[in-house]
């Protein structure tokens, strides 16, 4: 499997089920929806999805490999892409860039946004490493609780126009 012939579309409630099996354990979860309890079930995401706009999935040959969303939009200044999570078998792949790529190019055509952020935790390293080469910078750093109460940092990166 590789980013070629990756396709995006609206999520649908035929997507939850496979996008709650792209979690392997609690910290992924944390990574992908801080807010869920593992194991992740079709009515959390389903919650989360009737929150955000633009909850996207990416699919190749129709299958469900990717997902991602936009929150916090202020048409014509900026937004958030959040619950990013890419399926196991498609990770390493360049997927991730694909995704970003897609959802950066979603909000700017839809709310015209100058600045799109994400926010990623400090020990996800791989997401820090892709955010870092599609142009995002560090702008802020948050303290929080992992799910062990143990404190990490939720580093927030932003891209400008």
């Amino acid at each position: 499997m590789n980013s070629e012939g990756v396709k995006y579309r609206a999520a649908t409630d035929k997507d939850i089920a496979a996008i709650c099996n792209f979690v392997n354990d609690p910290t992924e979860l944390f990574y992908f929806f801080p807010k869920a309890e593992f194991p992740l079930t079709v009515p959390q995401l389903r919650e989360v999805i009737a929150q955000r706009p633009d909850s996207t999935v990416f699919t190749i040959n129709e299958v469900p490999i990717g997902f991602a969303n936009i929150y916090n939009q202020v048409q014509g200044k900026c937004c958030s892409i959040g619950n990013v999570i890419i399926s196991p078998e498609a990770r390493g792949q360049g997927i991730c860039r694909v995704l970003i790529d897609t959802m950066c190019s979603i909000a700017r055509e839809k709310y015209q946004v100058s600045e799109i952020t994400v926010a990623c935790f400090n020990k996800n390293t791989k997401g820090l490493l892709v955010y870092t080469a599609l142009g995002f910078t560090p702008f802020s750093i948050e303290q929080r609780k992992d799910n062990a109460g143990n404190s990490v940092a939720l580093i927030h990166l932003h891209l400008t126009f």
